[in-house]
């Protein structure tokens, strides 16, 4: 097959031949035909190549036409399709007069005519013999291709029923009617060219003797059930056409081929045979694949189901298309898809999907469209299908991604705008209302941009899910803003208590508690207050609801009162309280006024008082007394449910010191109180040790003459005078400590002054003995100076300490002493 593919054709003669056109401008000078099935009966898989390459009809969409030929062997039927198209079959060598053409070939018409020409296998050669197989497999085939089927036969055929080939021509007829049974999608056009035709008969009769003879074909045909009145015309129609004896008349021939040609050429020609009730329905780019498929089940002698096969090409082709359409579909698609999946919202994921999706649908449907109908529509639906999935899926992404942020954005933004609006009146709902609508504005705009026109997918279901966030986020928010007013409210009230509760108990008496819980009333009333001016902006108006944050309210000031009063009913605090009171008692009068305590003053029965009023605070500050407040309910424990939550525990709050810690502070504080007794009774002794008057008088008496020696002796006098100031400098000062260690100090210089006389005496007396002892004393002097430190004075003596080693003897230096000797 491959070497008959470029087999030289010679050039026909006779004159007039050069009025046929011969160029090719796909060939460019190499051969062009196909032998689309050999004479083994295989179909080439080149035909598809050649459509492309060779032949330039991939392309042509529906804009192609396919003609074949049809007759007996060796009756010029390859040369006449040379003449009508200009293509380059093989023809008979008239001297050997033989089979030319085997199998079925193919070849475009020249001059860019988009015609697919079939030179099939002459019938009845002697090739063949009895053997009718390939015959009637090569009709079946070129009448299911086929748009015109040209029936070539001499003009002495006429008449006949084997000569004309009517015999085949009946099957032919018969296996149509099989073929298309009761859908007439197309029609074939059976032409007639009646050649060598030299008699005077004219062609009209002819063609009249074969109307006749066709007609009496068809209504000898087994019609299938349902067709019984089917008409001939119904499915073929007939043409006529003849041409002269191409050896004796070459030039009229020649004239007479043009003419013919010009009915497959001039489109404007009444005689134009392409009609569109020809065409097969099937695009150029899929005859490949449908030509093999019909071609197969004829070879398989089975039922030749034309439609079946044109469905099946749709199918096959629309699956291709579709999968190629994908390619850039998803291209431009799966770019995206990464950065969706990662919680970004892509900027312009609709225009790029909806740019997509009909770039995908433009490319299937101008190369699907050409194939069967309802194929064609249920594989774009099928198409559509899958693109509109992959996109649905992608912007359920993407509105999965808008929808956190919506949420996240709603919050954080009506977070801060409730913090701005407190300082003002307007309400929670005109706040949070106004970031949910630009919230609400953007999700709608981003759901509006991810719309397909024409996808049966919405979206409508996330911006009702959207609707659904904002309201559960917009009661939180509610809840929060409330939670917040409670504390906002309670710390305010916490600051007011704590003063009321710090002043009344610093200055308790019986009206302590009244005032406690009179303080309580009216920051509870002005925190209620402000709570419902606060619950009315947030637009809380269930009543249930409203009781409970009241509720909440409540009990949190009487938590933060209670926590204020056992802060301060602490122990140390406790403590401080009843000595301070004690001491308002013992140590001040009645007006107020230090007590001086005299021998005649009764501070026993004083100090049992002052010790009696103190410890009868204990019992005051032990428990909270409630009788006194105009908003709890009495008993205070028919407060929980109504003016408390449920299940607080007032009684419990009521206590501030249990019974175990008012024993221990009683005992902490009596010994705190005898501490102030004694102190106040050594007061008292101090005062009573006074020197008596006899006293003074008998150092009168007996110092009387010492006093005058001391007062007419000058030295006496000033030595007296100088003693007496220095004593009474001392006292002032409060220096007797430091002057006693200053003695002490000159006390010990003395005594290492004579130390080391002795010791020189002894080195005299004995030079090599202790040799060494002066420096070792001096040493030791030394390391005893440089350890002397002067403290800093004491609050109340502001002595003078002096640091000395444990091992050393001495307190200073011997040249501190000199210094101090000097002095």
């Amino acid at each position: 097959m491959g070497a008959a593919d470029n087999q030289q054709v010679p050039e026909l003669g006779g004159a007039g031949s050069h009025a046929v056109p011969r160029t090719n401008k796909f060939s460019s000078g190499k051969l062009t035909r196909l032998q689309m099935v050999d004479d083994e009966q295989r179909f080439s898989d080149k035909l598809s190549e050649y459509m492309q390459q060779r032949w330039g009809l991939a392309d042509a969409g529906f804009d192609y036409n396919v003609v074949a030929v049809f007759g007996s062997q060796s009756t010029g039927k390859s040369t006449l399709l040379n003449r009508l198209f200009g293509t380059r079959f093989d023809v008979m060598d008239e001297g050997q007069r033989q089979q030319t053409t085997r199998g079925i070939w193919a070849d475009r018409g020249t001059d860019a005519m988009p015609v697919l020409i079939l030179d099939v296998e002459g019938t009845d050669g002697r090739e063949r013999g009895e053997n009718q197989d390939f015959e009637r497999k090569s009709a079946l085939f070129s009448l299911a291709v086929a748009e015109v089927l040209l029936v070539n036969m001499w003009e002495t055929m006429v008449g006949l029923y084997n000569g004309a080939n009517m015999g085949l021509l009946k099957t032919v007829m018969e296996v149509n009617l099989q073929l298309f049974g009761g859908s007439q999608g197309s029609k074939t056009l059976l032409h007639f060219v009646i050649r060598d035709h030299v008699s005077s008969t004219p062609l009209a009769n002819l063609a009249k003797t074969l109307r006749i003879d066709m007609d009496r074909i068809w209504m000898g045909l087994n019609k299938p059930e349902g067709l019984e009145d089917a008409k001939l015309g119904d499915y073929f129609d007939l043409k006529f056409s003849s041409l002269p004896h191409k050896l004796l008349q070459p030039e009229n021939f020649e004239q007479a081929a043009l003419a013919l040609r010009s009915q497959f050429v001039d489109t404007k020609s009444s005689e134009y045979v392409f009609q569109p009730e020809y065409k097969r329905r099937v695009p150029a780019d899929g005859f490949p694949r449908y030509a093999e498929a019909v071609w197969e089940k004829v070879v398989s002698n089975k039922d030749l189901d034309l439609p079946t096969q044109q469905e099946l090409l749709a199918q096959y082709r629309c699956d291709e298309i579709a999968a190629a359409a994908l390619i850039p579909f998803r291209a431009a698609i799966d770019a995206l898809r990464p950065r969706v999946r990662e919680g970004e919202i892509v900027q312009g994921l609709g225009e790029v999907a909806r740019t997509a999706r009909s770039q995908a649908l433009g490319a299937f449907d101008d190369q699907a469209a050409r194939y069967h109908s309802e194929v064609y529509a249920k594989k774009r639906s099928a198409f559509v299908q899958t693109l509109d999935g992959e996109l649905h899926a992608l912007a359920l992404n993407q509105v999965k991604n808008a929808l956190s942020q919506a949420a996240d954005t709603f919050s954080s933004q009506s977070h801060k705008a409730l913090e701005k609006a407190e300082s003002s009146d307007r309400s929670f709902s005109v706040v949070v209302g106004a970031v949910r609508k630009r919230v609400s504005t953007w999700f709608n705009d981003l759901v509006d941009s991810l719309t397909i026109e024409g996808a049966e997918w919405t979206l409508a279901a996330e911006v009702k899910q959207l609707e659904a966030m904002l309201d559960t986020i917009t009661a939180k928010l509610r809840e929060a803003e409330m939670e917040r007013a409670l504390k906002q409210l309670r710390r305010q009230a916490q600051d007011t208590l704590s003063e009321v509760v710090a002043d009344r108990l610093n200055n308790p008496d019986e009206a302590m508690w009244s005032g406690v819980m009179a303080g309580f009333d009216a920051a509870n009333a002005e925190a209620e207050q402000q709570l419902r001016r606060r619950m009315d902006m947030a637009e809380v108006y269930g009543g249930e609801q409203r009781s409970k944050l009241q509720r909440a309210l409540r009990s949190g000031v009487w938590e933060d009162m209670v926590r204020a009063l056992k802060e301060e009913v602490a122990d140390q605090m406790v403590l401080l309280k009843l000595r301070s009171k004690l001491e308002d008692r013992f140590r001040y009068d009645e007006a107020g006024l230090p007590r001086v305590w005299r021998p005649s003053d009764d501070i026993d029965a004083q100090f049992a008082q002052a010790r009696s009023a103190a410890q009868a605070l204990l019992p005051l500050f032990s428990r909270i007394d409630t009788s006194a407040s105009s908003t709890l309910p009495q008993p205070v424990s028919a407060a929980v449910g109504t003016f408390f939550p449920p299940g607080f525990d007032v009684e419990r709050s009521l206590v501030l010191i249990s019974a175990s810690r008012q024993r221990e502070l009683g005992k902490r504080f009596g010994r705190e109180a005898d501490a102030l007794y004694l102190e106040a009774k050594r007061a008292m002794v101090t005062t009573q040790n006074h020197v008596p008057v006899w006293v003074m008088v008998l150092l009168v008496l007996l110092g009387w003459n010492e006093a005058m020696t001391i007062l007419f002796n000058p030295l006496y006098l000033v030595l007296t005078a100088l003693i007496a100031g220095s004593a009474f400098v001392l006292h002032n000062l409060r220096l007797w400590g430091p002057a006693v260690r200053a003695v002490g100090g000159l006390v010990n210089v003395a005594n290492d002054h004579v130390h080391e006389l002795l010791v020189e005496a002894v080195n005299r007396t004995d030079p090599g003995r202790n040799r060494d002892a002066p420096a070792e004393g001096r040493s030791r002097r030394q390391a005893r100076s440089e350890e002397i430190e002067m403290d800093p004075l004491g609050d109340s003596s502001k002595d003078l300490s002096v640091s000395r080693s444990s091992n050393s003897s001495h307190s200073i230096s011997r040249s501190s002493s000199k210094s101090q000797l000097h002095t």
